[in-house]
């Protein structure tokens, strides 16, 4: 991948299913930033707690320290001004606010990269995910390998019948699927789940 050269800031999306390297792809472009010396900050979302509170932890277990947190808009009082890259893990989680955050610290110079799903368990586009890959300089698809045969996956299947758009797991929850083998659930399943969150709110 090509990088702008000078003093302009623009952001970086790593995006796919589960098991795809997302956070392997981050951490590896992490380490090489800090090899050459960048001044790098590096923040997750506290709802992912599977292998670290605060850390940001790949499936094959690479990791560097960060910091967790769940309102995007204390990224603004968190960055250093003398920052020159801010990564942030697990996108899918936050709010749409994610967008006027990166985009303001880009424009102040900063190279920001988010990593996320881009599609939940159901195949729609997940939080502000979609929005940030067209505000994005740059848009990595990763893709995983199909449990059922081996082909490249785009999807993330959940194992369980859990229906919230949100269940943090790892492959005790989840399986990569291809298009072929990807089940999404039944919609009588959904428009169930759908009736109780209204009962309920």
């Amino acid at each position: 991948m090509q990088i702008i050269n000078g003093k302009s800031g623009w952001i970086e999306v790593i995006c796919g299913p589960m098991f795809s390297g997302k956070s392997e792809e981050l951490i590896k472009r992490l380490r090489r930033a800090q090899i050459a010396k960048r001044r790098v900050q590096i923040f997750k979302h506290g709802m992912d707690s599977r292998y670290d509170a605060t850390s940001i932890v790949s499936h094959s277990q690479m990791s560097l320290p960060g910091v967790a947190i769940s309102d995007i808009n204390d990224l603004l009082k968190l960055v250093d001004d003398r920052t020159e890259l801010v990564a942030i893990d697990e996108g899918q989680f936050f709010s749409d606010d994610i967008l006027s955050v990166t985009n303001k610290l880009a424009n102040q110079g900063k190279r920001i990269i988010v990593a996320g799903l881009d599609m939940d368990y159901i195949g729609n586009p997940f939080g502000p995910m979609p929005k940030l890959m067209c505000s994005a300089e740059y848009v990595s698809k990763q893709l995983a390998i199909c449990m059922s045969c081996g082909d490249p996956a785009n999807f993330t299947q959940r194992l369980t019948t859990a229906t919230e758009q949100v269940v943090v797991g790892a492959d005790e929850t989840y399986e990569a699927r291809c298009r072929l083998h990807f089940e999404p659930p039944e919609e009588s399943l959904l428009e169930t789940s759908r009736n109780a969150e209204k009962a309920n709110g």
